[in-house]
């Protein structure tokens, strides 16, 4: 077999965005897949609940793509082979045990007034907030978005120094370590201001006493307020097949069905793959989609370890609850319906409680609940008239030691009866919210974080962003401390994926610095 420019392990949206970089470069590119898909996360099924209803299982929103720098140099060209976006404009809410909600518009000018009406000042720390982000977004985004350890990032570190001062710089990168406990509690009076933002820092795999979560909940702010929630249309699926039809035009190779088994060393570099079939792929430089263990300890499982006394570590489980609805739901708040994402919480403390308690290996006892309804952006998700809602809970265990309310009876790894007594817990509460639950709703599907892995070998534990993202392990010092970049120990063998730098999420950004890397 011929030798590829390029062997790509693993097809989630950062070995796409790779692949499709450096095919469109000219560059001869492979890519093999375990499953017998491509989009790792990124997966649409209509066999979830009942025939017609189209569920994202797992990856449902692209706002970090839709706004990072991977939609700006492919967007134009996926948009030729399929991949459509659709929009609403309330991005998201927060709906709390009292009844009370509050929706955030892609309108900043409607922000202000609706957060000033519930707390005077807090629409205009809402501006101030949003607006020191976009003041700030070249060189914050640049930060997320290139290599750390790179000429880049020093020339950028030091015009912004220039630019501030030292003492300014120092104070900035102070307040983008504070902990999102801190910046709502100090910031905002309203309860329903400070719901409407305290759950967002879970889906970067933070609890409201992390550092750096106050600033990340502020991009996140920023990029709903400016590009809403936007979801694909016919499903995440379907970007995942317009990656793949992009690629392939490009010259790439996609094969699913291949699961690579061992990296093959020689002479200190890596020189091709051998699969689960005992076939041998070389190519000159290999790139590693994966979590760290499937990669140092299984595909590198005869080279040395990276030197780190450390051992890399996942964070909580995600909890994934989707319904098939015969017809719209009637929320007992109003503003709810065109909503793209609903929070049901009651704020900081009640955030911080239940991530906490799955943080301890507990079933928390009231879980931070993400509700989606992506019929309302794209109504081809289901027949005429019908409804689905799309539920992620980002504060559920892998390793279970108890349920916090003292309800369900529980094993240390999740079974089928624990799976369904959780989510009739969530499902409980789901319903009080809405007032025509028992007539509408048709049938669920639950998955466990133990399903989850099982679909996606990186989902250790059903993680979902790669490893905590606790300050230790991120930035400079993800995946490891000695790691710089993308680069392993492993000559001609690069890392990329939620595990590593810029992290979690569907921007892409691993998989288009090293393509860069690569000349792309």
């Amino acid at each position: 077999m011929a030798t590829f420019d390029h062997l790509i392990i693993g097809s989630g949206i950062n070995a796409l965005v790779a692949a499709a970089m450096l095919s469109r470069k000219g560059d001869s590119v492979l890519m093999i897949e375990r499953e017998d898909r491509v989009g790792g996360c990124m997966y649409t099924s209509d066999d979830v609940t009942l025939p017609g209803f189209h569920h994202d299982v797992m990856a449902a929103t692209f706002v970090l793509f839709l706004t990072g720098p991977a939609h700006e140099a492919l967007g134009a060209d996926l948009a030729e082979h399929g991949l459509e976006f659709c929009h609403t404009q309330h991005p998201t809410a927060a709906l709390r045990p009292n009844g009370s909600a509050l929706t955030l518009a892609t309108d900043r000018a409607a922000n202000i007034a609706s957060f000033n009406a519930r707390s005077a000042g807090d629409g205009d720390q809402h501006a101030r907030d949003v607006g020191s982000i976009e003041q700030d977004a070249d060189f914050l985004f640049s930060l997320l978005g290139q290599p750390l350890w790179s000429r880049q990032t020093m020339t950028l570190m030091a015009k912004q120094a220039w630019k501030k001062g030292i003492g300014p710089l120092k104070a900035w990168f102070g307040e983008a370590l504070e902990p999102g406990r801190g910046w709502l509690e100090t910031r905002y009076e309203s309860p329903d201001v400070q719901a409407i933002w305290a759950p967002w820092v879970l889906h970067v795999g933070l609890t409201p006493e992390s550092s750096y979560g106050g600033q990340m909940s502020r991009v996140i702010a920023f990029a709903l307020e400016a590009a809403g929630a936007p979801v694909v249309k016919g499903g995440s699926g379907q970007a995942a097949k317009a990656f793949q039809s992009l690629i392939e035009a490009n010259g790439g190779v996609v094969r699913t069905g291949v699961e690579a088994t061992k990296i093959i060393i020689e002479n200190g570099k890596a020189i091709g793959v051998q699969t689960a079939e005992d076939e041998r792929i070389t190519a000159k430089n290999i790139i590693a989609s994966t979590a760290p263990g499937q990669l140092y300890d299984g595909l590198l499982s005869d080279q040395p370890r990276p030197d780190t006394a450390k051992k890399f570590r996942h964070g909580r489980g995600n909890f994934q609850l989707h319904f098939a609805l015969d017809g719209q739901p009637k929320w007992e708040a109003d503003g709810l319906d065109d909503v793209a994402l609903i929070h049901l919480t009651d704020g900081i403390d009640a955030v911080s409680k239940s991530c906490n308690e799955a943080e301890r290996g507990m079933l928390p006892a009231t879980p931070t609940i993400c509700v989606g309804q992506p019929h309302r952006l794209d109504p081809t998700r289901c027949p005429d008239g019908k409804g689905i809602l799309w539920l992620q809970i980002p504060d559920a265990p892998s390793v279970i030691k108890g349920d916090a309310a003292g309800e369900i009876e529980t094993e240390s790894t999740w079974t089928p009866a624990m799976r369904e007594a959780f989510a009739d817990r969530i499902e409980g509460i789901l319903s009080k919210h809405i007032k025509n639950w028992d007539a509408i709703k048709l049938k669920r599907r639950a998955y466990s974080p133990a399903d989850l892995e099982q679909m996606n070998v990186n989902l250790v534990g059903g993680d979902p962003y790669g490893g905590a993202c606790a300050l230790d392990q991120f930035f400079v010092w993800r995946p490891y401390a000695g790691q710089a970049n993308n680069a392993t120990p492993v000559k001609n063998l690069y890392h990329i994926g939620a595990s590593t730098h810029p992290g979690p999420g569907l921007g892409g950004g691993s998989g288009l610095n090293v393509a860069k890397g690569l000349g792309a």
